[in-house]
Parts: structure tokens; C-alpha cells; sequence
């Protein structure tokens, strides 16, 4: 039986991951700052899908925390087959509107964090020659969105070279990018909604569910989730040609009407930065 690893499993996106992986029979390991959530969550899925869940309590908005769950992904005792690095959250406000201390948490959360996790999975699954990586990264990367917009946009450049350096190893990595997902994210960023047409919303479920499959097909570096559409039908920010090639589709386009919404599109159910810190997952 093989066992993923979720980053920010407790609400949003990383829930609908873990439920997902649970029901088609994969251990969990659960990586989040709330221990009573954490604990409530692998009962839950361990009672409805028989698997086991092994609980993490971490802060990847400190070095200690994301040394934590890198120490696990390195494991080779008991190996991590499938990284979902879907921790992050949203500040509310404009550039230079935001301070200084939740920007940089911002980048050590979506940047570092992934960067170090990556790097400690992969490495341990290209010595079995099997493994694979989802990197939650949201349609805001082609888009201009201030530091948010730029470090998911570092998040899918990063993702598309390393799975390119280490294509044929065995191990596949995946940046996925949806668009507006009903989560709680937006309430606990403080951010309104309702500008947004009701078309433009995806489940939480069934982008785990294209997630899932999609970090399993043969290509690496796809990017699941409903493209960015101009009015024209050109994507925005990437060659058409490309992104054809690398979106699955999990829902409805989202044309260019993305780009005015005030709120950002997010998808993984994080949280703005409280004094206690930045959740791994709510």
C-alpha cells in the first residue's frame, strides 16, 4: 500500500486530497499546525476507509517545520510515495499594503517550503526509481497578482524544471494550477467574493479527484485545473500551444474576467498569517 504525504490536509484543497487518497486505499501522512484537527482527521479516515494516518504537527513558516516534514519525506524506513505540497495562504490588501513580515512568511510558506520538500521527497524517490510530487499552485501564476500571483508563478517554473531534470528517473512532478475553488480560504484572507459569477467556482472534490489523476499520467509537469482564457480564447501568459498541452481540465474556463476579480483564486484552504503563525494547513 503506498502513502502520500499532504501538506495543509485539514481544510480546502488538502481535505479533499486527503479524502480522495483515502478512498482509493493510501496511507496518509497529515501535515498541519492544529493538533486536535489533525488527530480528528486521520480518526475520520481511518474509520470510513481502513487506512492508516499518521499525523504531523508542523509550521512551514519556520525552519523548524518544514525541517519536521522533510525529515519524514527522507525516511527511507517507511518511504512517502506521493508529496502534495498544498499548504499556503492569502494576505488581504495591496502591495505595500501588506507588511513586510507577512510577505516574506508568504514566500517562505509557498517558496522555500516547496523547494526544501521537493527536494527531500525526490531525492528519496529517485533512489527507489518511483514517486511522484503535486505542487499546488493556482491560476493567479498568469496572472499579475502581487506577491501571491508571484510565487505561485515561481511555483509551476519551478515545478516544470525539476521535472525535467529528472525526467526518466521514475520520479513525476505536477504543478497544479486551479482557478477559484470553494474553500474557506477567501473568508479567512478577509477577501469578498462577490464579484465572482457562480460559473467561475470549482469543488474542492473534484479538483482533488483531477489532481489525483493527473499526477499519475504519463506526462510530468501538467498542469490540471480550467486554463486562463482572454476574451480572444488565447491563454494568458503561456503560448496557446503550450497550454493545451499541459491543462487537464477539471471545470469550467476561466476567461478573462479572472483578472478584474478582486479576490485571488485560490484553492488550498490556507489561512491569512495570525500572531501564532502561518498553519502548514488550517
Amino acid at each position: 500500500m503506498t502513502t502520500a504525504l499532504i501538506t495543509g490536509s485539514t481544510a480546502g484543497l488538502g481535505a479533499a486530497f486527503a479524502r480522495r487518497l483515502a478512498a482509493d486505499g493510501h496511507n496518509l501522512v497529515l501535515v498541519a499546525r492544529d493538533t486536535k484537527r489533525l488527530r480528528e482527521q486521520a480518526t475520520e479516515l481511518h474509520d470510513r476507509h481502513g487506512i492508516e494516518a499518521e499525523v504531523l504537527t508542523a509550521d512551514l513558516a519556520t525552519d523548524k517545520g518544514i525541517e519536521t516534514v522533510a525529515d519524514r519525506l527522507a525516511d527511507r524506513r517507511s518511504p512517502v510515495d506521493l508529496l502534495i505540497n498544498n499548504a499556503g495562504f492569502g494576505n488581504k490588501g495591496r502591495y505595500l499594503d501588506v507588511s513586510m513580515a507577512d510577505e516574506l512568511k508568504m514566500l517562505k510558506v509557498h517558496c522555500e517550503a516547496v523547494l526544501r520538500l521537493t527536494s527531500a521527497a525526490a531525492g528519496a524517490m529517485r533512489e527507489r526509481g518511483r514517486g511522484g510530487v503535486v505542487n499546488v499552485a493556482s491560476v493567479a501564476a498568469f496572472v499579475p497578482r502581487g506577491t501571491y500571483g508571484a510565487s505561485k508563478a515561481w511555483v509551476v517554473q519551478f515545478t516544470q524544471g525539476a521535472a525535467k531534470d529528472l525526467a526518466g528517473s521514475g520520479v513525476r512532478l505536477m504543478a497544479l494550477c486551479p482557478g477559484f475553488v470553494r474553500t474557506e480560504f477567501h473568508e479567512r484572507a478577509g477577501m469578498g467574493t462577490d464579484n465572482i459569477p457562480g460559473w467561475m467556482w470549482l469543488d474542492a472534490d473534484k479538483v482533488g479527484r483531477g489532481g489525483s489523476r493527473g499526477s499519475g499520467a504519463r506526462q510530468d509537469g501538467v498542469h490540471p485545473g480550467p486554463p486562463v482564457q482572454g476574451a480572444d480564447g488565447r491563454h494568458q501568459g503561456r503560448p496557446a500551444r503550450d497550454a493545451r498541452r499541459d491543462h487537464i481540465q477539471n471545470g469550467p474556463q476561466v476567461r478573462a474576467s479572472v483578472g478584474r476579480a478582486r479576490a485571488q483564486p485560490e484553492d488550498n484552504g490556507a489561512v491569512r498569517p495570525d500572531p501564532r503563525g502561518t498553519e502548514a494547513a488550517p
